[in-house]
């Protein structure tokens, strides 16, 4: 019995062994490897948590980031709507100030075509009233006597032996008005030919290009501070729109364009760009502008041998630098100008330093023309007048576009040189808007004849093709119609030249093989 409960005891206590080592071996490593796993997924769990938070942190950011993209786009935008806004107000501004002042000029054109009517009507009234005094006189002579009878006709007589030397007179007149056109044409060709002026045409540059596009925003700056100190500071508007990489100027004053030009192109150069600096150029660039203008008066005195001038006309006169009329320097024009009248006066033996100053100072008045109003001769003769110039001097820039009547040999110069030299080779051209109206008006006319059904100006408007409907047109009708739209382009349209129709009549057969 005893030996069994040992037995028994030996077992437990063998059994309690096995059970201890296999919870040591099986049992507690499985527990401690789950509270590992418990540990390291509360541990992940937190690093998750972090993550999202920091991801949403981030989220928000760029959301507030791209909002306030939006928001600065939505601005600049909006100024951009602005400045067009503004843009087109002024050039409504300017259309109403072009408008009043053709009616005003229309007023007055209406008042001279009335009192030339007036005028024409008293003449007519005249003229009959003599009529009936010539029958009454008549009736009269119908009861004279043989010597009263005589001495009429003899008075008639008289009238007719009048009448004869005067067509006499006139014919002596013509033949000597045909020589004298024969050696004005001989002076003026020889004129020309010793005169060699450049005619190369000249505008004023008003397009400033930039480096990039970045630089329209520092140019417009904060809220548009820049561009309102320089336009402020040189009296011309900046137009940026969405021309790549260039600024326009926009202003009627050469000289305040040809200064802001150059300030604007200093300044893109520079790379500051704020009102402090603004103003600096634009006064750098005034002292340039006006140191060239002064050095282009000087060069055009020594060219010409005029002495004498007034400083303040020598001023006026290097402003034509920057003054083009139709593509053409003023200042060279005047130049030639005087170069042609100094000649002719030689070949005519009349005061040929009186004839070249007259024709240098003719243009005077287009130096201020943008500030006052009036015609630019009478504006150069009123000036010239101020600074004590010569009395011809005055004349003959008041006449040289018959605004006054010329009573001197070298008014008349003038106004010929002045002539000569518009209309030479290179010395003109004409603008964009008139040649763009000329071709849709060469279309429109050919568009309305029945039965066209198409029509394109080429050649630069020089032939005019008219493609006209096979159906409704043909061969007989194409040469009328060719004939017709010539003589109503000569009869509506003004033009250089000739211009070429060619009515094209095409008839197509069209049929498919299957």
């Amino acid at each position: 019995m005893t030996n069994l409960i040992g037995c028994i005891v030996a077992g437990l206590v063998l059994a309690a062994v096995v059970i201890g080592i296999a919870f040591s071996r099986f049992i507690q490593p499985n527990q401690n490897k789950i509270k590992s796993a418990k540990a390291e997924l509360a541990s992940r769990e937190d690093e998750l948590k972090r993550e999202i938070e920091a991801r949403r942190k981030e989220v928000l950011l760029e959301a507030k980031e791209e909002a306030f993209r939006i928001r600065a786009e939505i601005d600049q935008e909006n100024k951009e709507k602005r400045a067009e806004i503004q843009q087109a107000e002024r050039r409504l501004t300017q259309k109403e100030e072009t408008l009043d002042r053709r009616l005003e000029n229309l007023d007055r054109k209406e008042r001279t075509i009335t009192e030339k009517e007036s005028e024409a009507q008293a003449h007519v009234e005249e003229a009959q009233s003599l009529v009936m005094k010539q029958r009454g006189e008549l009736e009269r002579i119908a009861r004279l006597s043989t010597e009263e009878a005589k001495e009429v006709l003899l008075r008639q007589i008289d009238r007719e032996m009048e009448r004869e030397i005067a067509r006499i007179i006139r014919r002596a007149e013509d033949q000597a008005k045909e020589e004298a056109d024969r050696k004005a044409r001989d002076i003026i060709t020889l004129a020309i030919q010793r005169c060699a002026v450049d005619q190369v045409a000249e505008t004023t540059v008003s397009v400033v290009p930039l480096p990039g596009d970045d630089m329209k925003g520092r140019i417009i700056g904060r809220e548009g501070r820049n561009i309102r100190a320089f336009e402020t500071m040189t009296g011309v508007d900046l137009i940026i729109d969405d021309t790549p990489e260039a600024v326009v100027i926009s202003g009627f004053d050469p000289v305040r364009r040809e200064i802001a030009r150059m300030a604007l192109a200093n300044l893109i150069l520079d790379g500051r760009i704020h009102p402090g600096r603004i103003e600096e150029m634009v006064l750098k660039a005034q002292t340039e502008v006006a140191t060239k203008m002064k050095e282009a008066a000087e060069r055009a005195i020594f060219e010409t041998g005029v002495t004498g001038l007034d400083p303040e006309v020598i001023k006026l006169l290097g402003r034509l630098r920057f003054r083009t009329s139709y593509g053409q320097n003023v200042l060279q024009h005047s130049i030639e100008v005087s170069h042609l009248a100094g000649a002719i006066a030689a070949e005519l033996q009349v005061n040929v330093p009186l004839a070249k100053r007259a024709g240098l100072l003719h243009d005077i008045g287009k130096a201020v023309d943008f500030d006052i109003e009036g015609s630019h001769a009478i504006i150069g003769m009123d000036l010239l007048k101020r600074y004590r110039e010569h009395s011809d001097v005055c004349h003959a820039a008041g006449a040289h576009h018959n605004d006054i009547e010329p009573r001197s040999v070298e008014a008349v110069l003038v106004l010929a040189c002045d002539a000569i030299s518009a209309a030479r080779p290179g010395a003109r051209r004409e603008t964009l808007e008139t040649y763009v109206k000329r071709l849709q008006k060469l279309e429109t006319i050919a568009d309305s004849f029945p039965g066209v059904e198409k029509t394109y100006a080429v050649q630069a408007g020089r032939e005019i093709r008219v493609m006209v409907k096979p159906t409704d047109i043909d061969d007989d009708a194409a040469i009328k119609l060719a004939y017709d739209t010539a003589r109503k382009i000569e009869e509506e349209m003004e033009y250089p030249g000739q211009i070429k129709v060619t009515v094209i009549r095409e008839t197509r057969a069209v049929d498919y093989a299957k």
